[in-house]
């Protein structure tokens, strides 16, 4: 329970600097962060974060290819 009102209220303070997200889907998404880290566990929270940051430079490589610039994405 404690878990979850934290990770409530840091989501709702990062939906600060995220468009499109406000602060109660923030908070909602928060809350939700915290099921499910404890549902992968620590291996895979490491490997949810490495195939994120896959994926980053992954879309930065195609947008210098392209010369362009991607929107920006909530997620």
């Amino acid at each position: 329970m404690f878990g979850k009102i934290i990770g409530a209220i840091a989501g709702e303070r990062a939906a600060r600097h995220v468009s499109g997200v406000n602060g109660p889907m923030g908070a909602a998404l928060g809350a939700g962060a915290v099921a499910l880290a404890r549902r992968f566990g620590p291996l895979g929270i490491v490997a949810v974060a490495a195939g994120g940051y896959a994926l980053k430079r992954y879309r930065e490589k195609q947008d210098r290819q392209h010369g362009e610039k991607a929107p920006a994405h909530p997620l």
